[in-house]
C-alpha cells in the first residue's frame, strides 16, 4: 500500500477542526491501509467495568484530506482488502442493544481467536470471518458528529454488513477537504447487529478514494458487485424507508432518464429493503445516550435493472 495510517492517529468524532492525518488526490488508484484498534474491548474483557476504561470507545482513525474535493461532491471509497489480527471481541454492555433485558446488568466480555480455521465464536462454534467497516464517513458542514450514534448523512457508525471488501461505499462531501476516516472493524457481524457490538477486531481496511464531482447525495450509499444500496435515515422508521425509497427513484429517474412509471414498476418488484445498523438516525437522548433513536435502513436494487452486472 502507499500509505499507512495507524491507530495512532484514532478520532472521536468526524470534524473538519482535526488536522489531516493525510492529504491524496484521488483518483490515482493509490491504497490508504487504515489501521483500527480494540484496546476499548481488551479493556472491558480485562476490568468488566465501564468506571476502569481509560480509553474512549470507536476511534475513528484519520482524517485524511481528499484534495480537490468540493461540497456537493462524493467520494467513492473502494474497499479492497480488511487485514483481521488474531483476536476479536463479544462484549455485552448494560443496557445497550436488543438483548439488553435478557443478559442483565454485567459487562460480559470473551475474547474471540481469529487463526486460519476462522472466528471461534464459541469453543463449539467457528464461522468463516466476514470483516466489514463499522464506522465509516466524512465530516459535516459543521461541529462534530459522533463515532457511535446516530449515523448521518455523511456516514458514521451505521454498521452495515456490504462495508466490506468489493464494495465501493459513496459519502458526500460537506467541507472542502472532506475529511475521510474510518474505525469500528468487525470480523463477522450478523444483519442488524442484535448486541449493538457483534465480533469487534482490530484490523486495517485498505481503501482507495475516487471523486465524483457534483453528486450531491443526502446519505450514504454502496454499490456490490450485484447491487446498488440506499442508506434511509430518519425518525420513525417509516421516514427511513420513505427517504431510501425515495433516492433509488431518484437514481433511476433523474440519474439514468427513467420515465416515472418504469422506476415505480420496477422498484414495486425488486426493490428489497432492510433494516441497517442499530445505531438509529437521530440524537439519542442524552439521558440514555446509547439508546438509538430513528431507524437505519438499507434498500436494495439489482444492478442488472441497469443492464450492469459488474463494478467496472
Amino acid at each position: 500500500m502507499e500509505h499507512f495510517l495507524d491507530k495512532s492517529f484514532g478520532k472521536f468524532g468526524f470534524s473538519a477542526a482535526e488536522v489531516p492525518a493525510l492529504r491524496i488526490a484521488p483518483g490515482t488508484g493509490e491504497v490508504i491501509g487504515f489501521e483500527t484498534s480494540d484496546e476499548v474491548y481488551r479493556q472491558l474483557h480485562e476490568h468488566g467495568d465501564m468506571d476502569k476504561l481509560t480509553v474512549g470507545i470507536n476511534p475513528i482513525t484519520g482524517p485524511v484530506y481528499i484534495e480537490g474535493a468540493a461540497v456537493g461532491d462524493a467520494l467513492a471509497v473502494t474497499i479492497h482488502e480488511i487485514r483481521l489480527k488474531d483476536r476479536g471481541w463479544s462484549v455485552s454492555l448494560p443496557g445497550v442493544g436488543a438483548l439488553q433485558h435478557v443478559m442483565g446488568e454485567d459487562i460480559v466480555a470473551r475474547r474471540v481467536p481469529i487463526d486460519d480455521a476462522g472466528v471461534h465464536v464459541t469453543d463449539r462454534h467457528t464461522f468463516a470471518p466476514r470483516p466489514m467497516i463499522g464506522c465509516i464517513g466524512t465530516a459535516p458542514a459543521v461541529g462534530s458528529n459522533s463515532t457511535i450514534l446516530p449515523s448521518y448523512g455523511q456516514g458514521g457508525n451505521m454498521d452495515l454488513t456490504e462495508c466490506r471488501p468489493g464494495s465501493i461505499i459513496y459519502l458526500p462531501v460537506m467541507v472542502e477537504g472532506a475529511y475521510l476516516s474510518i474505525g469500528d472493524i468487525h470480523a463477522i457481524m450478523a444483519e442488524g447487529e442484535s448486541s449493538f457490538v457483534a465480533i469487534e477486531a482490530e484490523g486495517i481496511a485498505v481503501v482507495s478514494v475516487d471523486l465524483v464531482k457534483d453528486m450531491p447525495l443526502r446519505a450514504p450509499r454502496l454499490e456490490t458487485a450485484d447491487e446498488w444500496i440506499f442508506v434511509g435515515l430518519g425518525d420513525p422508521v417509516q421516514e427511513s424507508i420513505r427517504r431510501g425509497y425515495e433516492d433509488m427513484f431518484h437514481f433511476l429517474v433523474d440519474d439514468n432518464g427513467w420515465e416515472a412509471g418504469d422506476a415505480y414498476a420496477v422498484m414495486s418488484a425488486v426493490g428489497h429493503s432492510r433494516l441497517g445498523g442499530p445505531t438509529g438516525s437521530s440524537d439519542a437522548d442524552p439521558l440514555h445516550p446509547m439508546t438509538a433513536v430513528g431507524a437505519v435502513t438499507t434498500h436494495r436494487l439489482p444492478k442488472n435493472v441497469l443492464g450492469v452486472s459488474d463494478i467496472e
